[in-house]
C-alpha cells in the first residue's frame, strides 16, 4: 500500500512552481524565487541532470541579488533622495540574471526531450 515516491522530481517540480509563481510579482516572489531556485538546483542535482551546475549557478545569482535587493532597501534604497547613487543597482543584476538563465535552461531542457518529427 506504501507508494514509493520520488523525491527529488517531487523537489524539482516544486523548484519550478517556486520559479514560476514569483513572476508574478517580482520583487515580493523574490522571498519565492529565491528557496525555488536552490529547490530547483537540489532537484536537478538529486536527478542527476545535465543542467544542474546551470541551475545551481542561476541560484548562486539569485540569493545575491536577493540578498542585496533587501540590503539596499534596508538602508534606504538607492537614487532619487537616497544617499546611494543609481549605480548601487548594479548589485541587483545578479537576481534578474540568475532567474532568466533559469527560466532559459528549464525551457532548453523541456525542448530537448521533446522527440523531432520524422
Amino acid at each position: 500500500m506504501s507508494a514509493k515516491r520520488n523525491w527529488p522530481k517531487i523537489i524539482f517540480i516544486a523548484g519550478i512552481v517556486g520559479i514560476l509563481i514569483g513572476i508574478l510579482d517580482p520583487m515580493e516572489g523574490s522571498l519565492v524565487i529565491a528557496p525555488g531556485s536552490i529547490l530547483l538546483a537540489l532537484g536537478a542535482f538529486l536527478l542527476h541532470d545535465r543542467y544542474w551546475k546551470i541551475f545551481l549557478a542561476s541560484s548562486i545569482l539569485i540569493v545575491i541579488g536577493v540578498f542585496a535587493l533587501f540590503y539596499l532597501s534596508s538602508l534606504g534604497g538607492f537614487g532619487g533622495t537616497s544617499s546611494l547613487s543609481w549605480w548601487w543597482g548594479v548589485t541587483i543584476l545578479p537576481y534578474p540574471v540568475g532567474w532568466l538563465l533559469a527560466v532559459v535552461f528549464l525551457l532548453i531542457r523541456v525542448l530537448k526531450k521533446v522527440p523531432a518529427e520524422k
